[in-house]
């Protein structure tokens, strides 16, 4: 098992890079960005694996909405090409609030438009080429769309946790990303789903990049409060709110790895018994520095064991 860390986007980019630089000196095998209305995440991503060598980056994740598999090609190759092979490219079905809010447009039919968009961006990652014409969206290479240099191939995952996207992602992508789900939701219904799609689809047994907020910590009930309030947001949203169920919680801070070394790198292991082949540790910020420093040695221990 492979184990990263996704940074926060609010530092600034030579910040960014250093925190990458503490988390590879660390141990840690990866480094994750997430995508909003701020930094271009594969941007960042380039930046920072050319900056550190050996380190593996991924974006978590684009939201299909809003963009199209051409654009979003050429980011990802040219990322790919930046760092001598080391990135990997997360697309999400994003929420509808943001969507019509920020672009304008009806966040309608996602599951359609996971679906063609995958299928019209996997060619243009392998072959550099594509001609897809589907309901809601076309895409054609009248002049050639490989980068140089972006080899191997792109691998595609997806940020999917409900029925239909994880059909879709093990049929069409590298492997998943979820969020927020506990070892349970991923025994009992997203790994057996995505994979039994995969198998279906005569595809590899997919990546399962579980991402799960976490802290090492002596004051476990400060850290506690601070996620609790801090996480609270992802409990708006219907997607959110079904795999918390599923996963045995009420909040999205009962699914915080938050306490000790002990106690946490336990709770790493359910995740791998649950089928998790990679984990990734976001809102490792929630406590002081010190803590972030003894979340990473902690995590780069498990990376390296």
């Amino acid at each position: 098992m492979t184990i990263g860390a996704a940074l926060p986007l609010h530092n600034g980019i030579d910040a960014t890079v250093q925190l990458a630089r503490e988390a590879h000196e660390a141990g840690l095998r990866s480094a994750w960005f997430g995508q909003t209305f701020t930094y271009d995440s594969p941007s960042l991503a380039a930046i920072v694996g050319r900056e550190v060598p050996g380190l593996q980056v991924g974006t978590a994740a684009i939201p299909v909405f809003g963009r199209h598999p051409l654009i979003v090609s050429s980011q990802a190759q040219t990322a790919q090409a930046a760092t001598a092979g080391r990135y990997h490219l997360g697309l999400a079905l994003g929420t509808a609030q943001l969507t019509e809010a920020g672009f304008g447009i009806p966040h309608d039919r996602p599951i359609r438009l996971l679906r063609e968009f995958l299928t019209a961006l996997r060619p243009l990652l392998e072959t550099g080429s594509t001609d897809f014409r589907g309901e809601l969206l076309s895409a054609g290479t009248p002049v050639p769309a490989a980068v140089p240099g972006a080899e191997p191939p792109v691998p595609v995952l997806v940020a999917a946790m409900g029925p239909q996207a994880l059909r879709v992602s093990g049929e069409l992508a590298d492997g998943i990303l979820p969020y927020l789900a506990g070892p349970r939701a991923l025994a009992e219904h997203i790994v057996p789903a995505v994979n039994a799609a995969a198998e279906a689809a005569g595809r590899p047994a997919p990546r399962i990049l579980a991402f799960v907020p976490g802290v090492v910590t002596a004051d476990a009930d400060a850290v506690r409060r601070t996620a609790t309030e801090t996480l609270a947001f992802y409990e708006r949203f219907p997607s959110y709110q079904r795999v918390i169920e599923l996963s045995g919680a009420t909040r999205a801070a009962d699914l915080a790895l938050i306490g000790d070394e002990e106690i946490v790198a336990a709770g790493v292991r359910r995740y791998r018994e649950a089928g998790a082949t990679e984990v990734v540790f976001t809102a490792t910020d929630l406590g002081s520095e010190a803590d972030r420093h003894r979340t990473w040695k902690l995590l780069g221990e498990l990376a390296t064991g």
